[in-house]
């Protein structure tokens, strides 16, 4: 027998998949929904507290680095004791989190929670375990994709919802409702974990070997010509990302002297458009086209997007041009978790989709003080000009990935 028949556990009998999926696209698009609450309005919460350009970039990437260091560990504790537990945990951590930022007394204090809240927070590779345990892998992107679009609609809820309830008349005071909703929103996701969702796997036995190390996890992964490949797609091309994101409320402030209730509605669109994208096209692009073409498309088109906001002659068509660039960003996050996931056997899918997570968390840590940087130093401009630049050798590699995939395949068949 080969040592996946030996160690991989059985998955657990999930008795009807679609809702099982159903279930935890209810339990994301509620958790994401106080994200989306918070996220929008976090410069101006750090304007609150006199923060500066550089400090609220460190806000976002503290939040980044405690996802660095949780996503593959709860990515390999999942494999290890279920799926479920996990969420639960991570969940709950969130309401914590949100709840403390509420009464942050300073910027630092709001930093620290912010990094909390994001070891909390690194449950994404968790979520997409689940998904692929309970999906066959041709049907892997679509399902990706479904999960991406409680993102996107969390992203539609939250920003609109955080704009109507925030007072920012009343200085830090008027941040601190959004807050407070999006830390209820959180522990009543973890409700709906213990109440609704199922495990999708088995909990280990005692002859089933324990996860690897990280740093094991991460020579695997180096090894792997498709995984290798996806992670430097995902550390490039997400670098350009949060460097915009973090700096996206500063620069339609200084540009159109935009509020968090403008910032707020903008990222509506973005979650249109997104769930559209990620429900809708993304697993219908990748059963046609394959899924690292549709993941290079995906990267051109948002650096497209982000050069169309620099270029708008125009304040409201802002949020069209970011509704466009969101339509490459749908098309990019399912289909690298779909790679990933066809890449590597069932009992290591959860490690290494943390490890594509804490790449994403590397560039989100990176992204944000260097964009940061930029904006103060060189112009409020540069931070999407150069994040459009570095989605051009992220589609490149994503190419070589789709090459690399072929190749490992027609080895193994």
């Amino acid at each position: 027998m080969t040592r996946t028949e030996t160690t991989t556990p059985a998955p657990a009998p999930v008795r009807d998949e679609r809702a099982a999926l159903a279930v935890l696209f209810a339990v994301v698009f509620i958790n994401l929904v106080g994200f989306g609450l918070v996220v929008p309005l976090l410069p101006f919460f750090g304007q609150s507290l006199d923060a500066q350009a550089w400090q609220i970039a460190l806000m976002f990437s503290a939040y980044s680095l405690g996802q660095f260091f949780a996503e593959p560990f709860w990515g390999r504790l999942s494999d290890r004791i279920g799926r479920r537990p996990v969420l639960l945990i991570t969940v709950a951590a969130n309401a914590v989190g949100y709840l403390m930022l509420a009464f942050a007394p300073n910027i630092w204090a709001a930093i620290a929670i912010r990094l909390f809240t994001g070891l909390g927070a690194g449950n994404i590779s968790t979520v997409q375990g689940y998904v692929a345990d309970v999906t066959p892998p041709d049907k892997r992107a679509g399902r990706m994709g479904l999960i991406g679009a409680a993102f996107g609609l969390g992203f539609i809820v939250g920003p609109g919802l955080g704009g109507v309830l925030v007072h920012e008349e009343l200085g830090r005071l008027g941040y601190q409702l959004p807050i407070f909703v999006a830390a209820a929103l959180a522990a009543l996701a973890a409700v709906g974990v213990i109440v609704f969702l199922k495990e999708s796997r088995v909990r280990a036995t005692a002859e089933t070997p324990p996860p690897q190390r990280f740093l094991a996890g991460l020579h695997q992964a180096f090894a792997d010509p498709v995984v290798s490949r996806v992670l430097l797609v995902t550390l490039i091309y997400m670098a350009g990302f949060s460097g915009m994101e973090s700096t996206f409320g500063l620069w339609a402030e200084a540009r159109y002297g935009w509020g968090a209730r403008e910032v707020g509605l903008a990222f509506m669109a973005v979650g249109v458009v997104s769930v559209i994208g990620q429900a809708l096209i993304a697993g219908r692009l990748a059963r046609r086209f394959g899924e690292a073409r549709v993941l290079a498309f995906g990267c051109l088109l948002f650096g497209a997007g982000l050069v169309g906001q620099v270029l708008s002659p125009s304040q409201t068509l802002v949020p069209v041009i970011m509704a466009f660039g969101a339509l490459g960003m749908a098309l990019t996050m399912p289909n690298v978790s779909a790679l990933i996931s066809r890449s590597v056997e069932p009992d290591r899918q959860g490690a290494m989709l943390g490890l594509n997570m804490a790449t994403s968390s590397i560039a989100r840590i990176f992204g944000p003080i260097v964009a940061g940087a930029i904006f103060s130093g060189v112009g409020h401009d540069w931070p999407f000009l150069i994040g459009a630049m570095l989605t051009v050798p992220a589609a490149v590699m994503a190419i070589n990935a789709g090459r690399a995939f072929v190749r490992k395949t027609a080895t193994l068949a």
